[in-house]
C-alpha cells in the first residue's frame, strides 16, 4: 500500500492525488482551513434551519417534491430518506477504484465550505477512505445530472451504517460491521446533508482522470507500434521529418512523428525498400500515424483541460456562498465532463482502428513486401497471427459502437422537473472499456511488428527495435515459429503494455518522449 498522504483543502484536488487515493490507496487527510470553512458553512445552514422560511435541500423536499415544506421534526428523517431512497442502483459492480475515486471527489467538494454540512461527515467520509472500505456501487442509476446520484447514495448509504461495503480484505459485508470494526461511528444526518452527499459529477470526472491517465501512455504505446510496424515494412522514416510537420502545426502530430523517429532511430530496415521495389509513398496508415495519433493527444489535451477545471470546482446544489447566501444552481449538470468523454472515445476508436490496418498490412503477403503469409513459420501447415488479427478487428468494431456519444441523449426525469440529463456517468463507463479494448489493439501490434522485425533476415533494426523484442521475449511474448496456444503471448503483450513497459523499454534507449 502507498503510504502516500493526500491532503485536502477548500481549493479542490489534482489529477494526481485522485489516482493516488483511487489506485495505490494513499492516505486522506483533511487540513484545517478546510474543516474550518466546513464549521462556517454549516452555521449558515443551522441559521437558516431555525427560521420559519422554506429553503431548498434545508426545509423543503427534493426535485419534483420542493414545494412541500419540512417541520423540524421530520428533517433528519428527509436526510435519511433521500439517501435510502436515492441508493436504487443495479447492475455489475462497478470497479474498486472508481468508487475510490468517486468518494475522494465528493470529500473534495465537501471540504470546499459550500455545502453546508457538518466537520463530522467530511471527517467520516475520510476515515472510510483511510480504512479501504469501498460501498458497493452498481453500474446503471446515473443519468449524469443532479450529480451521479445511485453511485453517491450507495456511498452515503455506507457512511449511514447500511448496505454493502467491500473491506481491505476483499470481502463483501454489511457496512455496519466494517464501521465498528473500524471503530468509524455511522453519520447521523441533519439538514442538507444527504443532499450535499449526493449531488456531484464525481463519478464521471473520477473516471475521466484515470482515463486521461491511461491514454497519455497508451498514445504513446501506439507511436512506439506505429513506428515498429513501420520498420517492419520497410517503411520510409523521411515523413517523420519535424519540417514536414512545423507547417502544420498541430501540437499533438509534431510529438507523434518525433516519438517515431525517435523509435527509428539507427535502422537498418528503414527506407530498404528503394533499392529494389521502389515505391513512392507509403500506406496511410503508415505515412499518417503521427496525424491521426497527435490528434489523440490534442483531444486529449483539451479533457485534461476540462478536468482540471471540474477538478477545482465546488458542485452541489444549492451551495453556500463565501457572503451567507445560499442559492440554487445548475452546476450539477455533467455536459462539459460527458462531452469530453465521449471525445475521448472517439479519438481512442480511429487510433485503434489504424492500428488494426497496419496489423492486417503485416500479414498480408500482398502488401507486407516480402514477409511470409499472416507472419507464419510454415504458411498452410501454420496460420501465424491469422486470428490474432480477427481478435483485434473485434475490438475496433466494438470501440467504434462505444464512440457512439453518450451526451447526445437525454431522457426527462423526476416528474419533468429534471428535464435534460447529460448521461456522463454512461460516457465514461463506455471510455472505460474503450480505453482496456485500445490496450489489447496496441498489444496485437506490437505481437505482430515484433515478429515481423524479427522475419527481416540479414537486416539490422534500430536500437529501439532491439531493446523491444528483447523485453517483450522475456516477457513472455514467443517470436517466429510454428503455431502454439496463442492466448497467453497476446495476454503477455496485454500486461507489457498495460503496466508501461513498452514505453520505459524505448525510453531507455531514446530518452523520454513526448
Amino acid at each position: 500500500m502507498d503510504m502516500h498522504t493526500v491532503v485536502v483543502g477548500t481549493a479542490g484536488t489534482t489529477a494526481e492525488d485522485v489516482i493516488a487515493v483511487a489506485r495505490n490507496s494513499a492516505r486522506v487527510v483533511v487540513s484545517e482551513e478546510a474543516l474550518a470553512a466546513v464549521a462556517a458553512a454549516r452555521q449558515v445552514i443551522d441559521d437558516l434551519a431555525a427560521k420559519p422560511d422554506p429553503v431548498y435541500g434545508v426545509s423543503t423536499g427534493f426535485g419534483a417534491l420542493a414545494t412541500r415544506h419540512i417541520s423540524p421534526e421530520l428533517r433528519a428523517q428527509l436526510q435519511r430518506n433521500i439517501v435510502r431512497s436515492h441508493a436504487a442502483g443495479m447492475g455489475p459492480r462497478v470497479e474498486r477504484e472508481v468508487v475510490r475515486a468517486l468518494m475522494f471527489l465528493r470529500l473534495k467538494t465537501l471540504a470546499s465550505g459550500h455545502t453546508g454540512v457538518r466537520p463530522v461527515v467530511v471527517e467520516t467520509m475520510a476515515a472510510v477512505l483511510n480504512a479501504g472500505i469501498t460501498p458497493v456501487v452498481h453500474e446503471y442509476g446515473s443519468l449524469g445530472c443532479s450529480g451521479d446520484l445511485a453511485p453517491l447514495s450507495h456511498c452515503a448509504l455506507a457512511l449511514m451504517g447500511e448496505g454493502d461495503c467491500e473491506g481491505p480484505d476483499g470481502v463483501v459485508r454489511p457496512a455496519a460491521q466494517l464501521l465498528a470494526e473500524h471503530r468509524i461511528e455511522p453519520l447521523e444526518l441533519r439538514e442538507k446533508e444527504g443532499l450535499a452527499l449526493l449531488n456531484g459529477t464525481d463519478g464521471m470526472l473520477g473516471m475521466l482522470v484515470m482515463a486521461c491517465a491511461d491514454l497519455s501512455r497508451l498514445i504513446t504505446s501506439a507511436d512506439v507500434t506505429a513506428a515498429l510496424s513501420l520498420e517492419a515494412l520497410l517503411g520510409s522514416e523521411k515523413v517523420l521529418a519535424p519540417e514536414l510537420h512545423t507547417i502544420r502545426p498541430h501540437p499533438g502530430q509534431g510529438v507523434s512523428a518525433a516519438n517515431m523517429a525517435a523509435v527509428l532511430e539507427g535502422s537498418g530496415l528503414t527506407g530498404h525498400h528503394q533499392d529494389d521495389a521502389p515505391r513512392v509513398q507509403d500506406a496511410y496508415s503508415i505515412r499518417c500515424a503521427p496525424q491521426v495519433a497527435g490528434a489523440g493527444r490534442d483531444t486529449l489535451a483539451h479533457a485534461r483541460l476540462v478536468a482540471d477545471r471540474e477538478l477545482a470546482a465546488a458542485v452541489d446544489n444549492p451551495v453556500v456562498l463565501r457572503d451567507g447566501r445560499v442559492e440554487s444552481n445548475g452546476n450539477f449538470h455533467g455536459a462539459p465532463v460527458a462531452y469530453v468523454l465521449d471525445f475521448l472515445a472517439i479519438a481512442a476508436a480511429d487510433l485503434a482502428s489504424i492500428a488494426e490496418r497496419r496489423t492486417d498490412r503485416l500479414l498480408d503477403k500482398a502488401r507486407s513486401h516480402g514477409l511470409p503469409p499472416f507472419l507464419a513459420g510454415d504458411p498452410g501447415v501454420d496460420s501465424g497471427l491469422m486470428i490474432a488479427q480477427y481478435t483485434q478487428a473485434a475490438l475496433v468494431s466494438e470501440m467504434k459502437r462505444l464512440a457512439v456519444p453518450a451526451s447526445v441523449d437525454s431522457i426527462p426525469s423526476s416528474a419533468m422537473q429534471e428535464d435534460h440529463v447529460s448521461m456522463g456517468w454512461s460516457a465514461a463507463r463506455k471510455l472505460r472499456t474503450a480505453v482496456d479494448a485500445l490496450g489489447k489493439v496496441v498489444a496485437v501490434e506490437l505481437v505482430a511488428a515484433t515478429r515481423a522485425i524479427e522475419l527481416r533476415e540479414g537486416m539490422t533494426p534500430g536500437p529501439a527495435a532491439q531493446a523491444v523484442l528483447k523485453a517483450v521475449r522475456a516477457a513472455g511474448v514467443e517470436g517466429p515459429g510454428e503455431d502454439r496456444f496463442l492466448a497467453p503471448d497476446l495476454a503477455a503483450a496485454d500486461a507489457f503494455v498495460r503496466a508501461g513497459k513498452l514505453v520505459g523499454t524505448v525510453e531507455a534507449v531514446t530518452g523520454p518522449l513526448g
